[in-house]
């Protein structure tokens, strides 16, 4: 496996950018796709969001300086495209965020590629009533099964903030699956 800084060089050759981005790829788009996914609970607004962060990545790998690795600094391109999706939808839809998400779960039974019960709808919906910092550790810790230090990478912020966040997330989330 070469490595990280030789891989961003392949992908800013003309030479080798096609094949590069090729593995690039093969390599984050399953990941990727179940982060966005995880945001904006949809299939079909995760396909676009995943092609949205793809379009940035290649755009601005330019400006990549490599002071976080590839995978952290991708992850916080599709988080905040997701983000700006949800954000534009809502506002579109004229709602909030939260009613778009909330009124998303409500259709997931529909969802050809949800495959979760009533359970998991509940998940979701003690998800979705939690201020948007805290869904995003909740989701990246929970489903992803990310490290503190990664999540902590891709969101800018500390590990004990993030340890925090997850602390009362898992806590309002009992709260809520246990009193509805």
């Amino acid at each position: 496996m070469i490595d990280e800084k030789e891989f961003i060089k392949e992908l800013l050759s003309p030479e080798t950018q096609n094949t590069a981005f090729q593995k690039l790829l093969s390599d984050y788009q399953r990941p990727l796709y179940s982060h966005i996914r995880n945001i904006v609970l949809n299939h079909d607004d995760a396909d676009d969001v995943l092609q949205n962060t793809f379009v940035k990545v290649f755009q601005n790998l330019k400006n990549f300086k490599g002071e976080s690795k590839l995978f952290s600094w991708m992850y916080r391109i599709a988080t905040n495209e997701a983000l700006t999706f949800l954000s534009q939808k809502a506002k579109l839809s004229g709602i909030s965020s939260e009613d778009l998400q909330n009124k998303t779960i409500d259709n997931l039974k529909a969802d050809l590629y949800f495959d979760g019960d009533d359970i998991q709808i509940k998940l979701q919906k003690a998800i979705v009533a939690l201020p948007e910092k805290q869904q995003l550790v909740f989701k990246m810790k929970y489903f992803e099964e990310l490290k503190y230090e990664e999540i902590a990478e891709i969101l800018g912020t500390s590990v004990g903030a993030l340890k925090a966040s997850y602390h009362h997330a898992v806590k309002k989330i009992e709260l809520y699956v246990t009193s509805n």
